[in-house]
Formats: C-alpha cells, structure tokens, sequence
C-alpha cells in the first residue's frame, strides 16, 4: 500500500507490461512467468503463524466515541498503533452505498478490455493513471500487480485525463469516497492523539489544512504457475501518514504485515477498514506511532482487488517530531526535511522496506 503523491514524481517511471494481460498469457498449462517478476529464493520470508498473538488488532470506531468505552478502546487503538503499526477498523461509519458503489465501479473498471483501459493509461513524469508506481530502472524485479493511481485532493491537482469515464458512475462514486474516508482520517487523527494524551488539534489540523488525497486501486492476477515465487507488491512501508485500505474480496487473503522479523498474513474482517501508520505519523508522533513494513502476496487461482485511500499533509510541510510528542526528558529522534523532498526520493527509487525512513532517525 505505498503512498501516491502525483506531484511529487521526481523522475520519469519506466512503462512496463500490463500484468492482467500478462497473467492471462501465462496462466496456461504451459506457461513460464518472466524472470523479472520471479522473487529470489534468498528474499522468500517464512510467514508467522497463526494464533491471536499474531492477530491485527480490531478497533471499534464506536467504542471509541463511547463515553463509557472509549477509556479501555482507546488503550487498544494506541497498543495497535506502537506495536502493529496496523489496526482493523469496524463501525466505521462509511455509509454502506458509498462503499457498494466505488467497489461496483472499480469490478467494472478492471472487467474493461486492455485496449479500453490503455485510455487512462499513466503519462510521462506522473504516477497517475492506469499502470505501475516505482518502476525506475530497466533490471529491477516487478510485482504481479496493475495498479489505477489517482490523485483526489486538492482538487487542483487532478489530472482528469487519467479519470477513467468508464462505468460513467465512477467519478461519482470516487467523489464520494474521497469526501468520506478524508472525514473518518481526520476523525483517526484525533482519536490517536488523543491516545497518547497529546494534543488533539495539532495533528489533525496539520492534515485538514493542505490535505494530500490519493487512491491506488490494487489489482492482483492470480499466477498458477509460480504463486509462490512472485510478490503482488513488495515490502514497503507508506510514504504517508494514514492509509485506508478495503478489500473487495475477503475470501481472498494477501495483504501481509510484518512484526518482530516475521510476515503474518492478515484476515480481513468483512466490512472493516485496515488502516495503517505511515512514515509521516511515525516522524511526527517521535516513534510512539509505527510505520510498518507490509508487502502483497499472490493467490495461484483467485484475483484479489483493494483499494487504498492515502492521507498525507501539505507538500510544504517541514516534517519532524511535533513537540505535543516530544515528551519531557526525551529525546528528539528523527532528523527534520521537507515532506516534497522527502517523496521525491521516495519516488525515485524503488520499494525498499525501510530504508529512506530509517535514514532520517538521528543516533
């Protein structure tokens, strides 16, 4: 689930293959995937097992606003933020026809022709559109995914473009998407802070004011052939401060986490949100909030379609711990940088854990 900030692209990505083609190609009894999606033996991790210690911790959004509960949830939502950097969100309050509708479109989009599709293709210099993110050089490894990147606030940055217009409802449905999941982001915000016994107003207010929306749409073929030795997206952690990510097919799992050097596979709940800290909170928050590795496996029979809604702070930003996190006797733990530098290099390179994150945290 990595961050899409389309303005801040700092070099030209490299077109690839569309993958849902690909898949079809190769899927035969025959078929031999290229060598650049096949993962190296050496970079297969053993995924943790099972049991509730393993478990994505479950929020209740209404336990949260409950007077009488929202004590004991609010413990649960920070223990999820410090430990997991993931939480499974229910009773979130995203009307169930805002979601129905976008999920309705986004099955339609992918179920178009390649050549109808091609139309809302990427375009040189931008991540927007149809087609991959983080594709800089011509011998990197490739993950088994198409992956739709649009950008939705400001409204000014909008290439429309790349808006697909097929179903004609989609533009509605993104609309309101993007009104509801930005209200329940900053609503997140609030209660995080207030989790830890910061302030609640900085941070949301660092966000409302110059709101950064973007929307990666993540389509994963299946691979019957080598299942097991492609990624759908490698591990990675978000470039920004909260994602929003629903599944569309919950039968289906692939989303995986990792904790303690290990990879654990999540189990989406139906309905909920999986939302996660990204790089910006764990800077701003001085640590107390994590931002994750995760990464995206293959199914070698199923699809799998999610959709993921980022939420990140103006471009202008000075990134760095804010004070309200900073607690007494503590030390600040992270370097300062521009947000609009700090996604370039995020941008220009490709995936690669946490690596530009670490760099940043001071000794």
């Amino acid at each position: 689930m990595a961050a899409n900030n389309a303005r801040a692209v700092a070099s030209a990505l490299i077109p690839v293959a569309n993958v849902h083609a690909l898949a079809e190609a190769y899927n035969g009894v025959d078929g031999q995937v290229p060598e650049r999606y096949l993962v190296a033996e050496a970079e297969k991790v053993i995924v943790g097992g099972g049991g509730s210690h393993s478990e994505i911790p479950v929020v209740d959004l209404r336990k949260l606003l409950d007077t009488r509960s929202s004590s004991s949830e609010c413990a649960k939502l920070k223990s999820a933020c410090h430990h997991w950097g993931f939480f499974q969100l229910i009773n979130h309050g995203v009307p169930d026809d805002v979601i129905g509708n976008l999920m309705h479109d986004v099955a339609e989009f992918f179920d178009l022709p390649l050549e109808a599709k091609k139309e809302w293709a990427q375009r040189p210099d931008s991540v927007q559109g149809y087609g991959q993110a983080f594709v800089v050089s011509e011998d990197q490894k490739l993950d088994w995914a198409d992956m739709p990147h649009l950008q939705l606030q400001p409204s000014e940055s909008r290439d429309l473009r790349v808006w697909p217009t097929r179903p004609h409802s989609f533009r509605n449905s993104m609309e309101a998407y993007s009104s509801e999941t930005a209200r329940l982001a900053f609503r997140l915000l609030e209660l995080m802070a207030k989790a830890t016994g910061a302030e609640l107003a900085p941070l949301r207010g660092l966000f409302e004011e110059g709101l950064e929306q973007g929307m990666r749409v993540n389509y994963y073929p299946p691979c019957r052939q080598a299942a097991d030795r492609v990624l759908g997206l490698s591990p990675h952690t978000d470039a920004s401060g909260l994602t929003l990510l629903l599944q569309m097919n919950n039968d289906v799992q692939g989303l995986q986490v990792k904790k303690d050097g290990r990879w654990f596979a999540v189990d989406a709940v139906d309905g909920a949100f999986i939302v996660n800290v990204g790089d910006v909170l764990e800077i701003m928050s001085n640590g107390e909030f994590r931002s994750v590795e995760h990464r995206a496996v293959i199914h070698p029979n199923k699809e799998r379609i999610s959709v993921a809604m980022f939420h990140c702070p103006s471009l202008n930003l000075k990134l760095c711990p804010l004070p309200e996190f900073v607690k007494k006797g503590e030390k600040v733990r992270y370097r300062s940088t521009s947000y609009e530098d700090f996604l370039k290099q995020y941008f220009a390179a490709k995936l690669d854990g946490r690596e530009r994150l670490e760099r940043l945290k001071l000794e």
